[in-house]
């Protein structure tokens, strides 16, 4: 039967103790075996001992290296270089065949993507990849999101179950399922990696939408200061083109909240810089579609009311713009209990009057809108 032993220390709080420091040899061809997946009797018949042999190397296993169970130990074979995935194990001594597997020599990681900026999904090669049930795609967002900082596994378990950790020590199970997932079994490296700190995404071997999204956010900053009007809508149509959907939908945890509600207000800011140089462009229709779009997602952002209000103006369509404030009028008064605010108000009062210039329809030749979003 398998062996488990349950200790007191706790894993989340154990420095990672590589296997080769401080285990025997028979000890770690034991582990290399169980970081294959094999039960105690297969491995006692690989190394032609007793079973109790082995169950009791596996807890001596536990011990040495302050591990929980036998789960730990699997994850802690493939951190320490003992086990590649899909490989099989990397041993320099002899021993059994089927434990002696010559690792290939280190090549480049293979390429994987992860889109957050909608629900969590991943692709390698183009082809979609199982990730599993929500909090194990929280772990891989929490990653992601890390921009290549190692995260420990109490910082994972903070920014996944927050307040509500989970009873047994998930974390290792987790990112050696994400292992296996993202892994194509074609080279020895996988794009989890563990050190000293903790685990993160190994870089280069994974492009995630959030970075490029990082990417063209600059961009979009450098093109507004440098009065570049074409390339500020270019990129930002290039940015909205990455959200599909929610940011991070449907994942648990205080991370992805933060980040979901961060990422949102993101998406806004560049709607708005690309509707802002879109309209001194003359470019009104497609501003219009954008911002009737993105006012029904939100049609408690009174900024937002404001510059489709403008906007419709602007296209000679008072009446709509005027229906426009009308409709967010209720909807504060409704949800709220609040009037619309000074801005929306003042807005509705020039498109009364006329007052082109008040709107901000005609801006002086030039004019810059600040910092990126």
């Amino acid at each position: 039967m398998p062996t488990t032993l349950t200790t007191d220390r706790p894993r989340a709080t154990t420095l990672f103790r590589p296997a080769a420091a401080v285990l025997g040899h028979q000890e770690r061809r034991v582990l290399s075996a169980i970081g294959c997946g094999l039960r105690d009797d297969e491995i006692a018949a690989e190394l032609a001992v007793p079973e109790d042999t082995v169950a009791e190397h596996l807890a001596r296993i536990l011990v040495k290296l302050g591990l929980r169970d036998r789960a730990a130990a699997i994850v802690h074979a493939f951190d320490c270089g003992l086990v590649v995935p899909g490989r099989g194990p990397r041993t320099r001594s002899a021993g059994p065949a089927s434990l002696t597997i010559a690792a290939r020599a280190p090549g480049p990681a293979p390429k994987v993507r992860i889109s957050l900026l909608g629900p969590v999904r991943a692709w390698r090669d183009g082809r979609l990849i199982d990730l599993g049930h929500l909090r194990q795609q929280a772990v891989l967002a929490a990653l992601a999101l890390g921009a290549g900082r190692s995260l420990s596994q109490q910082q994972l378990l903070d920014e996944v179950w927050g307040m509500e950790p989970p009873v047994t020590n998930v974390v290792p199970v987790y990112v050696y399922r994400l292992r296996k997932a993202l892994h194509d079994g074609a080279g020895p490296r996988t794009v989890i990696e563990r050190g000293l700190r903790g685990y993160q995404l190994v870089p280069g071997a994974v492009d995630v939408d959030v970075a490029h999204l990082r990417e063209l956010v600059t961009g979009i900053g450098k093109a507004t200061r440098t009065g570049e009007p074409l390339e500020v809508v270019r990129l930002c149509a290039q940015a909205l083109k990455l959200f599909h959907g929610e940011p991070l939908a449907g994942l648990p945890g205080p991370l992805a909240e933060l980040e979901r509600l961060r990422l949102i207000e993101r998406r806004i800011a560049i709607v708005r810089r690309k509707v802002e140089w879109q309209l001194r462009l003359g470019q009104d229709a497609e501003a219009i579609d954008e911002l009737f779009a993105l006012t029904a997602a939100h049609p408690l952002d009174e900024p937002l009311a404001a510059m489709l209000m403008r906007a419709l103006y602007r296209d000679g369509r008072q009446a709509e713009a005027l229906t426009v404030f009308e409709r967010a009028r209720r909807r504060l008064a409704d949800d709220l209990g609040v009037p619309p605010s000074r801005m929306l108000r003042r807005a509705h009062q020039m498109i009364l009057r006329g007052d082109e210039a008040g709107l901000g329809l005609t801006p002086p030749a030039g004019a810059g809108i600040g910092t990126g979003p």
